[in-house]
C-alpha cells in the first residue's frame, strides 16, 4: 500500500511511516523543509519536498500519483499563531482533499482532535480556540466530499511507550493517548474500510487495537 502523509516529520508521522515501511508498506511523507528529508528516509518513508500553504492543488495532485491513500496529520505546530491554525489545520486538510479527488485518491484519513464539538469556552486562549476552531472546520469540509474518510480523534497526546490497548469509539470521554498507539490505529483504520464515514475518538483503555477497530467498524 502506497500512502502519503502530510506532516511527515510529525512525531505521529514519524512513527506511523516506521510502522508502514516496517510491514512492507510504501509511506510517502509531505514536509516544508528539505533539511527533514533525511529523517524521513532513517524512518522508511520516502521525502516530498512540498509547502502545503503555498502549493496549488495540481502539485499537491501529482504527489498522490499511484497513491491507495493519504493521512492527513499536519499541524501549525507550537508556537504557531492563529492565522496559520486556519491555513494549515484547516486550509491543508482541504487542500489535501482537492488534491486525493483530482488524484483519484478515495481513502482519507484525517488526524484531528478532541474538544472540537463544542464552541471554545469564553476565555479560552484566542490560539487554542482557532486551533480548535480550525480543526472542526476541517471535518466539516471533509464530511462533505465524495471521499472514503475517516476522522479519529486523540486524546491528550503523549511520548509513552505504546500499550497496544486503547478506547476507540464516537464518544471515549477526555484521556490521554501515547503517539505510538495513535500510529498503529491510523494503520489499522487504513486496514478497515468500513470505517469509512465515522468520526472516533482515541484514549488509553483496555481493548487490543484491532479488536477496538473491528468493533468501531
Amino acid at each position: 500500500m502506497r500512502v502519503v502523509i502530510a506532516g511527515g516529520h510529525g512525531k505521529i508521522a514519524l512513527l506511523l511511516q516506521r510502522h508502514l515501511a516496517g510491514r512492507g508498506d510504501t509511506p510517502v511523507g509531505l514536509i516544508r523543509n528539505p533539511e527533514q528529508a533525511a529523517t524521513l528516509r532513517a524512518a522508511g518513508a520516502t521525502p516530498v519536498v512540498c509547502d502545503l500553504e503555498h502549493a496549488d492543488v495540481t502539485e499537491v495532485a501529482a504527489h498522490l500519483d499511484r497513491a491507495d491513500a493519504v493521512i492527513f496529520a499536519a499541524g501549525a505546530g507550537p508556537g504557531s499563531g492563529a492565522a496559520r491554525k486556519d491555513s494549515v489545520d484547516r486550509g491543508a486538510a482541504a487542500l489535501l482533499a482537492d488534491a486525493a479527488t483530482r488524484a483519484g485518491v478515495h481513502r482519507y484519513l484525517l488526524v484531528s482532535s478532541m474538544g472540537v464539538d463544542d464552541p471554545p469556552a469564553t476565555g479560552t486562549d484566542d490560539v487554542w480556540a482557532a486551533y480548535l476552531r480550525a480543526k472542526r472546520a476541517a471535518e466539516d469540509d471533509l464530511r462533505g466530499r465524495d471521499l472514503a474518510w475517516t476522522v479519529l480523534r486523540p486524546g491528550q497526546l503523549t511520548d509513552d511507550p505504546p500499550t497496544g490497548r486503547v478506547t476507540l469509539t464516537r464518544h471515549a470521554g477526555r484521556g490521554a493517548i501515547s503517539r505510538a498507539d495513535v500510529a498503529h490505529v491510523l494503520v489499522a483504520l487504513l486496514d478497515e474500510p468500513r470505517t469509512t464515514g465515522k468520526t472516533l475518538e482515541l484514549v488509553d483503555g483496555p481493548t487490543p487495537i484491532a479488536d477496538a477497530v473491528r468493533a468501531a467498524a
